[in-house]
């Protein structure tokens, strides 16, 4: 009997390491699915809510109208300048709900590069992937692509 009861610790115990290293993949806070059907995201700020508080670089505009043609996409990315950890992010698609997207160039690149996967036809999962191998960092920020 107490030879059972040790193994089953054991087991117990390699189980609990392995739930914790597949949940400890470095990989920031996204969500794994759209929002809820009827469940309605905060705003992504406006341009002119942007404009108000002197954000008016190309890049910081172009990448909250990326965050806002798609908020269902961004909600489900995650944003490697690791602002879940500092503010409490739970997305990319938290960055542009206040200034932080304006001033971080990780996440006004990875707005930009999902909007121009989704252009593109691309899955939001291939989207995600990509962000998670960092592709975003070939995006131009001096040069911003035109969001329509």
């Amino acid at each position: 009997m107490k030879y059972f009861a040790g193994l089953l610790v054991i087991a117990f115990a390699a189980g609990m390491t392995q739930g914790q290293q597949a949940s400890d993949s470095g990989v920031p806070a996204f969500h794994r699915a759209p929002p809820a059907r009827g469940q309605s995201l905060p705003p992504v700020l406006t341009e002119k809510q942007l404009a108000d508080q002197g954000l008016t670089q190309p890049a910081q505009l172009a990448s909250y109208k990326a965050a806002a043609r798609i908020p269902g996409v961004v909600y489900q990315l995650p944003c490697y300048c690791y602002c879940d950890r500092g503010h409490g992010h739970t997305s990319l698609h938290s960055c542009f709900e206040g200034t932080h997207g304006a001033n971080c160039g990780t996440c006004a690149a990875e707005a930009l590069y999902a909007y121009r996967g989704h252009k593109q036809g691309w899955s939001t999962k291939m989207i995600r992937d990509g962000i998670i191998r960092g592709d975003w960092k070939t995006m131009d920020l001096q040069h911003p692509m035109p969001v329509d």
